[in-house]
């Protein structure tokens, strides 16, 4: 039988693969890959090894869902207890509704999956946008934390969110409430409901104000970056009728403006003023809407009202916040209400 024979450089090179423990033919494979990497130079084709290793390291660096999430919490410390709780109850919400979601590696997790998850957990478009910001929060700090690579959520198409006008109250409805606040407790929450009625501040950014923050004689209230809903600040105007409803009450500078557990006194406003659960139900933000509402069909300013409202330009109030009402019902909601106050203090 005929044998080849081999040089020193072949022998060495064959004892080289079988010392991988792989079959020959595999290890020749995988050396034939590395040359041709390296374009046929043996110090390129190290290198490409070498950078090759270190890319696959970085890309099994990862941590699980549940993980993810606790480090995107830790990075938002900062926000508002309000802002905080809603990031718990969107991701609490996705573990719970979505089964082995907790114990995913997040750079395993596909954009498709993405939208499977916001589909199970949450039902509505509105809902299922927020969730969408949310889960990208998780994976925008996963990135920068190098366990994924890329943010899968933004290959998620958002939710079409189709805005529906909210209803606002009447001018005798707004009387109502203010008239349920200056009985309820002496009128402890008197000011908060005629800024909310007569300036279009947000409860919860109600909440937050101290008399600090309001200027009778300069006829404004200041809303500080802190206090804001969406984080900026804006100085809203004081119209005659929250003036009014201010000065009765003016406490000093740095009290808050709304007593101690202050949704549970609104609530009590309301259910005075005729509001409950089974006839006749509060919609959230009406007070704001009829604001805003009466504010455009009486001072025919988009842009101011916008300046007001703290939107970025008029498009929210003309897609989602403006039922307009008449003129005369407009008037009568700027006027009756100081009517009503001259006729209390007379």
């Amino acid at each position: 039988m005929n044998t080849i024979a081999q040089t020193d450089d072949e022998t060495a090179a064959l004892a080289l693969l079988k010392s991988t423990k792989l079959p020959l033919l595999e290890a020749a494979q995988v050396a034939c890959a590395a040359v041709r990497a390296g374009r046929g130079r043996v110090k390129r084709a190290l290198r490409c090894i070498a950078a090759g290793e270190e890319e696959l390291k970085r890309q099994e660096r990862t941590v699980t869902f549940d993980k993810a999430v606790e480090e995107a919490l830790e990075a938002r410390k900062h926000r508002r207890a309000r802002t905080l709780c809603d990031f718990r109850y969107v991701t609490r919400r996705f573990m719970k509704r979505c089964p082995g979601l907790a114990r995913r590696r997040v750079r395993s997790i596909t954009p498709q999956e993405c939208a499977a998850y916001i589909d199970a957990a949450f039902e509505t478009p509105r809902q299922r946008q927020k969730a969408r910001l949310t889960l990208s929060g998780v994976f925008s700090t996963a990135m920068k934390l190098g366990w994924c690579s890329e943010n899968p959520v933004a290959r998620v198409e958002a939710p079409r969110v189709v805005e529906k006008t909210v209803p606002i109250l009447t001018p005798e409805e707004a009387e109502q409430l203010v008239q349920a606040a200056r009985e309820y407790k002496g009128g402890i929450c008197l000011p908060a409901v005629g800024l909310m009625l007569y300036a279009g501040i947000r409860p919860h950014e109600v909440a937050r104000l101290t008399w600090a923050d309001v200027d009778l004689p300069g006829k404004r209230v200041n809303i500080a970056p802190q206090h804001s809903k969406t984080g900026g600040a804006r100085p809203v105007t004081l119209l005659r009728p929250a003036l009014q409803l201010l000065r009765t009450a003016q406490a000093p500078a740095p009290q808050r403006i709304c007593p101690s557990q202050w949704l549970r006194h609104w609530r009590a406003v309301r259910q005075r003023a005729g509001w409950n659960r089974l006839t006749r139900p509060w919609q959230q933000d009406i007070c704001r809407h009829s604001y805003a509402s009466y504010h455009a069909a009486h001072f025919r300013n988009l842009h101011d009202l916008q300046l007001q409202m703290g939107h970025r330009s008029t498009e929210l109030l003309r897609t989602r916040y403006l039922n307009l009402p008449n003129e005369e019902e407009a008037t009568i909601y700027w006027t009756s209400g100081c009517r009503r106050l001259r006729e209390s203090c007379a």
